[in-house]
């Protein structure tokens, strides 16, 4: 595993320097709710593995993406979300602002489509 950033926003919450309204966490990831939502349900699912972005955890070891990926799935339903959407924003001409993987959990909206922008 990667060494936490002294830095990060996401790499204290995750030491619980910062706190948050975890929703969820295991050996892998934590999930919390979004300061900012978009959605009615918002939450975000960092691993807990420090790496700039989800291309970067992927190349690391594929699998950092695949525990995410499952505990957002997890949160989701658990908030009574069987549909939803996953974003994971890489590079700041993405609109990334925090540069430790992520990814956003947005549900609860009738009006998600498939448009993306």
């Amino acid at each position: 595993m990667s060494e936490p950033v002294d830095d990060c926003v996401f790499c204290k919450i995750i030491a619980g320097e910062i706190p948050a309204d975890v929703l969820a966490r295991n050996e892998h990831a934590v999930s919390f709710k979004d300061l900012h939502p978009q959605a009615p349900f918002h939450a975000l699912v960092v691993p807990l593995a420090h790496h700039a972005d989800v291309a970067a955890s992927a190349a690391a070891d594929p699998s950092i993406v695949g525990h995410a990926v499952a505990l957002a799935d997890e949160v989701a339903r658990a908030a009574g979300n069987d549909h939803y959407r996953l974003v994971a924003n890489t590079g700041r001409g993405a609109g990334q602002t925090v540069f430790h993987t992520h990814f956003h959990v947005l549900a609860g909206s009738s009006g998600m489509t498939e448009r993306l922008v």
